[in-house]
C-alpha cells in the first residue's frame, strides 16, 4: 500500500490469506476496537508483530480476546542496528508488558537518575552495549558525547526495569516522564490503562504545569467512542475510573480533555509536542477571559 488505510490492509490479509503481519501499535488498537475490521475474515494470522513505540498488555489482551490475533513486541532504537529485545508469545503471557530477554551479545543495564546502576526490579534508563551500537552520530561530536559512554554504552532515554526472568519492560521515555511533586509519573501507563475503558477510543497523557500547586499534574486527551458525548460528566467518569486502578499521584489531577484524533507519526508515536502546544494555547485562552 501507498500509505494505510485500514480497510485496505484487512482486505488484503482475507484476500492473500496472510498468515504473520507486522503492525505499530495504533494499527494494532483499530483491530482490536474498529467496527470495520468485523467484515473481513483474519483468521488466517498466526501471529503479528509489533513495534516503534509502546503496546501495553490491554491493547494485545483485547485483540486476542475479540479476535484471537496474537500479538508479539520487540524493542530496539535505530542506534541498536535495530532491534535489542524480542519477545515471544508464550513470554508475552507469563510475563505480561515485557518486551522480551535481551537478544545475544549484548548487555544492558539500568540507571538512575544520578547515574547508579541498579538492581533487577528498579526503574531507571536502559543502557545498551554490543556489536549492534552504532559508532555515532554523523557530524555531531556533541550528541553522540551526549549518547555513548567511555566504555560504549549506548543510553536510550528509554525507562524501565528488568524482571528476576530477564524479561525487560519499558515504561516510557525519561524526556516524557511527569514530575508530580517529586514523583515520577509515567504517561504510557496510565494511556494502556485509559484505552481500556469502554467509553475511550483512543488517548494521551501529558503533563500540564498547574501554578496553584507548582507542579506538573497529568492530564488525558481522550478520542471518544463513536456516540459517547464529551461531557463534563463523561470526563469525571473516566477519571474516576482511573483513580481507582492507580497510586495517588498518577491520578487526573490535570483533567481529561476531549479531542477528535490523537496527533501521531506514521510509526505510532505520539506526538506530544503537538499536544503541549495546543494545552499552552488553552491555557492563555483561558487567561485572556479573566
Amino acid at each position: 500500500m501507498a500509505k494505510f488505510d485500514l480497510e485496505r490492509f484487512c482486505s488484503i490479509i482475507q484476500e492473500e490469506k496472510i498468515t504473520f503481519a507486522y503492525a505499530v501499535p495504533p494499527v494494532v488498537l483499530q483491530l482490536a476496537k474498529n467496527p470495520v475490521v468485523d467484515k473481513y475474515d483474519l483468521s488466517s494470522i498466526r501471529m503479528m508483530s509489533s513495534g516503534a513505540a509502546p503496546l501495553t498488555r490491554e491493547i494485545v489482551n483485547a485483540l486476542y480476546a475479540k479476535r484471537n490475533i496474537k500479538v508479539k513486541q520487540g524493542y530496539g532504537l535505530s542506534e541498536t542496528s535495530p532491534t535489542t529485545h524480542s519477545q515471544r508469545w508464550e513470554d508475552w503471557q507469563t510475563a505480561m508488558g515485557s518486551v522480551g530477554p535481551l537478544l545475544p551479545n549484548q548487555t544492558a543495564k539500568f540507571m538512575s537518575p544520578e547515574e547508579k546502576e541498579l538492581e533487577v526490579g528498579e526503574t531507571g534508563e536502559l543502557w545498551v552495549k554490543g556489536p549492534n551500537v552504532f559508532m555515532g552520530y554523523w557530524k555531531n561530536p556533541e550528541g553522540t558525547k551526549n549518547a555513548l559512554t567511555d566504555d560504549g554504552y549506548f543510553k536510550t532515554g528509554d525507562v524501565g526495569f528488568q524482571d528476576k526472568e530477564g524479561n525487560f519492560y519499558i515504561t516510557d521515555r525519561v524526556k516524557e516522564l511527569i514530575k508530580y511533586k517529586g514523583f515520577q509519573v509515567p504517561p504510557a501507563e496510565l494511556e494502556g490503562l485509559l484505552v481500556s475503558h469502554p467509553d475511550v477510543d483512543d488517548v494521551a497523557v501529558l503533563g500540564i504545569y498547574n501554578e496553584d500547586q507548582a507542579t506538573e499534574v497529568p492530564r488525558a486527551y481522550v478520542v471518544p467512542k463513536n456516540g459517547v458525548p464529551g461531557t463534563p460528566e463523561t470526563a469525571k467518569k473516566i477519571a474516576d475510573w482511573l483513580a481507582g486502578k492507580v497510586a495517588g499521584h498518577k491520578r487526573l489531577r490535570g483533567g481529561v480533555k476531549f479531542i477528535d484524533v490523537i496527533p501521531k507519526t506514521a510509526s505510532g508515536k505520539i506526538l506530544r509536542r503537538v499536544l503541549k502546544q495546543q494545552a499552552e494555547a488553552e491555557e492563555k485562552k483561558v487567561k485572556a477571559k479573566l
